[in-house]
């Protein structure tokens, strides 16, 4: 035989990068959130540190660790609506409806170690696990009992393990009861039902060999109008219905022992605190008190149950969300969320002293003498300057005083640090504090240039604080443009700062000053315009001459000129072509047309001879800013074109 052996320090190499892999993995991947479609049961597991969560519809088992993030899941759990957890965390139970079965899981790894088959139709609905065994209710809106499975009936024995009629027959139930157990009471079980005309809830002693019935209610509503949820309550010889009633039992009787404000339905922790669903809420209740110790705003669309960690540590809640059942970990149910508000004026005058008001509150009493932290951020001090801690008095209240030296947007923000039972807490309000207004100007406003003019821009800055710097933007017409940054910096020693822009278009140019802590940003705006370029060619004439002092283009009576103009092109754009013709010392306009530029930018026109000689006619092509089509340079007129029109 071969023997292989790799050094100490190669091994714990292999191991560090193994280790430092796997974290980055982790790291740059995040962790999916255990979502459910039909809530089946939640159950917390204290030894491996896991939740589970049933899913009705899709006959899954999600595994979730203490932050809600998804571990592990299992199919194949037809129907399950309930879930519980053996005492030692070893083994998960699930009720499968669907299938008629009580399912045994291995907690640590959900691979299934047992199915139990429930001879009835109607269950199991709920399940629990007390006295060493897994309970479960069955039964339809006539009657109801309990079933319980012994894992510890050895399957080859031929022994069943299943169990049907087990509640004791001094009791009755209508439809599957709702169960409940509590460790510090590990033989105890809580059940409850709401029938047709009557309620029922019975706790019942299973450690021994057969349950034993230790107290009893059949009722027609008078004592808790319903019963949609049911907890043991540790401690202390009671109930809770609906997260509210109490419900106390002795002598065999229940009797009510007090309320917390309405809920729905509730899990009660080990150490006797109550969270307790109401609404979009989960608010959390010291044993026997009316103050919520802390309340959670879950969602909108509700939160269809919910369960303590074992520790009491953090309550696990099924909360409502648009993919269905989102499960969230709501953690330090113990300290007390206070309030507190800051109230600031709206507005103020730099230099000026100003006051801001406040209070700090909270359900569970506050130490006295209280601080509060105070923060003012504003342009000088953007990640925050600290100022005096301020008192809070015996009511709850506050108030501090402060000169701001700097206008603007200024935020005085005051924070609790929190304490061994509130969480921290802060509020803040925003002062809109003046600021003087700057000079700025910028030259050319409506100038008209021609087309691709070089054109240099210049903004005049006044007196600032700090910022001598200004922008200057260029926004040519048309939406195929973007505004453009064609200068950034400081203005020179007079106060001017320029910028060249090629004028292809009208263009707006903006200057921007951005303010600084005495002075007001401003904005200034400045609109030039720019001409289109346009020519035009004549052919088909057979000469040019003068006629008096003006050059002519000679043509045949009877043949057509062909004007050719050129301009500028944009997307859609029309030349308008005018003609005038000449008679008695005076030029006469004949017709004005416009016709659609190509993609070159040019259109040619034929002009129809007059077939008789001695006339004259002249004709130039316009841009007409809105009617050619669009509105992105000014109005340009072309140069006149002369034509004589001989034999």
């Amino acid at each position: 035989m071969r023997t292989r052996s790799i050094s100490t320090a190669t091994a714990l190499a292999v191991l560090f990068s193994s280790a430092v892999l796997s974290v980055a993995a982790a790291g740059s991947a995040s962790a999916a959130s255990a979502v459910v479609t039909s809530p089946g049961g939640i159950v917390a597991d204290g030894a491996l540190k896991r939740v589970f969560v049933g899913d009705s519809s899709t006959g899954k088992i999600l595994a979730a660790d203490y932050s809600g993030a998804l571990v592990d899941s299992v199919s194949g759990i037809s129907g399950v609506s309930d879930l519980a957890v053996s005492d030692d965390g070893a083994t998960l139970y699930a009720a499968a409806g669907g299938s008629h079965e009580i399912v045994a899981l291995d907690a640590a790894t959900l691979d299934i170690k047992a199915r139990y088959a429930v001879a009835t139709d109607t269950g199991p609905r709920y399940v629990a696990f007390a006295g060493g065994k897994a309970w479960f209710s069955y039964g339809d809106q006539w009657s109801g009992n309990l079933g319980s499975v012994d894992p510890a009936v050895d399957p080859v024995s031929g022994t069943d393990a299943v169990a049907l009629g087990q509640l004791p027959a001094e009791a009755m139930i209508h439809d599957p009861a709702l169960l409940d157990t509590d460790p510090s009471a590990p033989g105890l079980l809580a059940v409850g039902q709401t029938g047709i005309s009557t309620d029922s809830m019975a706790v019942v002693d299973v450690s021994g060999t057969t349950a034993q019935l230790l107290a009893y209610y059949w009722g027609d509503y008078t004592l808790n109008s319903g019963i949609g949820d049911i907890d043991l309550v540790p401690g202390a010889p009671q109930v809770l219905i609906n997260g509210a009633q109490r419900d106390a039992y002795a002598d065999g009787k229940f009797s009510a022992a007090g309320a917390y404000p309405s809920g729905q339905k509730a899990d009660v922790a080990a150490n006797g605190l109550v969270a307790q669903v109401t609404g979009a809420k989960v608010a959390v209740y010291r044993p026997d008190t009316t103050q919520p110790l802390r309340t959670y705003a879950t969602s909108t669309s509700g939160t269809a149950d919910l369960a303590w960690a074992p520790d009491s540590s953090r309550i696990f809640a099924l909360v409502g969300t648009s993919g269905g059942y989102t499960l969230k970990a709501l953690t330090d149910p113990t300290l007390n969320v206070p309030s507190l508000t800051a109230n600031a004026p709206s507005t103020a005058t730099r230099g000026k002293q100003l006051t801001v008001t406040g209070k700090l509150s909270a359900t569970v009493p506050l130490p006295s003498g209280v601080k509060l932290q105070v923060t003012r951020t504003d342009l000088e001090s953007p990640g925050g300057k600290a100022l005096p801690a301020v008192t809070v008095k015996a009511d709850g209240s506050y108030t501090f005083t402060d000169t701001p030296s700097v206008g603007g947007t200024v935020t005085y923000k005051v924070a609790y640090a929190g304490d061994a039972a509130h969480t921290a807490v802060s509020a803040s309000d925003k002062v809109a504090v003046s600021r003087a207004k700057p000079a700025l100007t910028l030259d050319k406003n409506g100038k008209v240039y021609n087309y691709g003019t070089d054109v240099a821009f210049t903004a005049h800055l006044g007196s600032t604080y700090k910022n001598r710097s200004v922008e200057i933007w260029a926004n040519p017409f048309g939406s195929d443009k973007p505004n453009k940054l064609v200068k950034t910096g400081k203005v020179n020693s007079s106060g001017n700062i320029g910028a060249w822009v090629d004028m292809t278009r009208d263009t707006e140019i903006t200057a921007v000053f951005k303010g600084d802590a005495r002075y007001a940003p401003r904005t200034v705006k400045s609109t030039a315009y720019a001409r289109v370029k346009v020519s035009t060619a004549v052919s088909k004439h057979y000469k040019t001459a003068k006629i008096g002092s003006t050059s002519y283009y000679w043509f045949h009576k009877s043949t057509d000129p062909l004007l050719t103009t050129t301009m500028t092109y944009y997307k859609g754009r029309q030349q308008r072509f005018d003609l005038q013709v000449y008679s008695g010392g005076k030029w006469y306009s004949a017709d004005s047309e416009y016709f659609t530029l190509g993609t070159s930018g040019k259109s040619a026109v034929y002009l129809e001879a007059p077939g008789r000689s001695g006339i004259k006619a002249r004709m130039r092509s316009v841009y007409v800013n809105g009617s050619s089509g669009d509105n992105v340079n000014t109005t340009t007129y072309g140069s006149w074109k002369y034509l004589y029109f001989s034999n």
